[in-house]
C-alpha cells in the first residue's frame, strides 16, 4: 500500500511539472524572434514577409493577444528615417488600438547592412535583442545580400505601411486558433540561420527613431498587465502610423478582406483607416 501511495504521488508530481511546463514565461514566447528573423531573411519583400508572417503553415505566429480564441493577424509597418528602417510588427487588438509586438531595425553603410529585431518591452522584457550570428562569436553578420534587404534599399522601394486592420485582412489570410506552448515550442526549435542574444543596439538612429511611434495598448496592459514581461514600466501611448506614400509601386494583396471569427466585445464602431483595397466592415 505504501509503494501505491509513493507511486501515486511521484505521478501526480510529474503531471503536475508538465502543466506548469506547458505555461509561457512571456506572452512573448508565443512568437519565438529568431524564426521571426529567420522568415524574414527568407522572404522576398516586406509585404511577402507579412504574407509569411500571417501563414499557419510557417508555424511562427502563436499569439492571442486578447484571447478571441484565434492568432493574432500581425502588420508589418516601416519606419523609415534616412539609410535606417525600422520594420514594425503590430498587432490591432481592437477596432481602436493596437498593441506593437516587435521591430525588425535595419541599417545599411555602404556595403554593410546590420539587422536585429528587439521585443516589445510589454511581451518579452526590456532589452530582448536578437540578431544573426553564433553565442560564441562577436562578430558582427553582415545582411547585405538578404533578399529583403536589396528590396527595401532599391530605388523602387516604396516604404511599406500595411494597408489593413482590425477586422478587416486579405482575402487569402485564414485564420487559425493558437496551439499549446509546448507544441509551438516544439516546432520552432529547428533555425535556418543561428541566431545570438545581444544587450548592444546596433544601429540607435533607428531606435531612437522608431520610439517615437511606439503603439501602446492601454487595454492590454491593463488587462494582462500581470502576465506582460513589461507590467511595471509605465508606457505612453504613440503617435499613430503614418499614411501609406502614393505610388503606382505599391501593390497590396488584392481581393476582399477575410472576416475572422470571434473578436473582442467592444468593436462595434466604425473603422474609417485603412488602403485602399475594397473591404466589407466586420460585423
Amino acid at each position: 500500500m505504501k509503494k501505491i501511495l509513493i507511486a501515486c504521488s511521484l505521478l501526480f508530481v510529474t503531471i503536475l511539472s508538465f502543466a506548469t511546463q506547458d505555461l509561457p514565461e512571456n506572452a512573448g514566447d508565443n512568437l519565438d524572434l529568431n524564426e521571426v528573423l529567420n522568415l524574414f531573411e527568407k522572404s522576398a519583400s516586406v509585404e511577402d514577409f507579412e504574407n509569411q508572417l500571417n501563414s499557419e503553415k510557417n508555424n511562427v505566429n502563436n499569439l492571442d493577444l486578447n484571447e478571441d480564441g484565434f492568432v493574432d493577424y500581425i502588420r508589418v509597418i516601416d519606419y523609415s528615417y534616412g539609410n535606417t528602417h525600422s520594420l514594425t510588427l503590430q498587432v490591432p487588438y481592437s477596432d481602436k488600438e493596437a498593441q506593437d509586438v516587435a521591430v525588425i531595425q535595419i541599417e545599411e553603410e555602404g556595403d554593410l547592412s546590420t539587422v536585429q529585431i528587439i521585443g516589445d518591452e510589454d511581451l518579452y522584457g526590456e532589452g530582448y535583442i536578437i540578431e544573426p550570428g553564433t553565442a560564441d562569436s562577436k562578430e558582427i553578420v553582415n545582411v547585405y545580400n538578404w533578399k529583403p534587404i536589396r528590396h527595401i534599399y532599391s530605388p523602387k522601394y516604396v516604404i511599406w505601411v500595411s494597408p489593413w486592420r482590425y477586422g478587416r485582412f486579405p482575402a487569402h489570410y485564414k485564420p487559425w486558433k493558437p496551439v499549446p506552448w509546448m507544441t509551438y515550442r516544439a516546432r520552432v526549435r529547428h533555425n535556418h540561420i543561428p541566431c545570438r542574444r545581444v544587450s548592444i543596439y546596433r544601429s540607435h538612429k533607428a531606435h531612437n527613431y522608431y520610439r517615437k511611434y511606439r503603439t501602446h495598448s492601454p487595454t492590454y496592459h491593463t488587462h494582462h498587465g500581470h502576465k506582460s514581461a513589461g507590467a511595471k514600466k509605465k508606457t505612453k501611448n504613440a503617435k499613430p502610423a503614418p499614411a501609406p506614400q502614393k505610388s503606382s509601386n505599391l501593390k497590396t494583396s488584392a481581393g476582399k478582406p477575410t472576416k475572422r471569427p470571434g473578436g473582442t466585445k467592444n468593436s462595434s464602431s466604425k473603422n474609417k483607416s485603412g488602403g485602399k483595397n475594397k473591404t466589407k466592415k466586420r460585423r
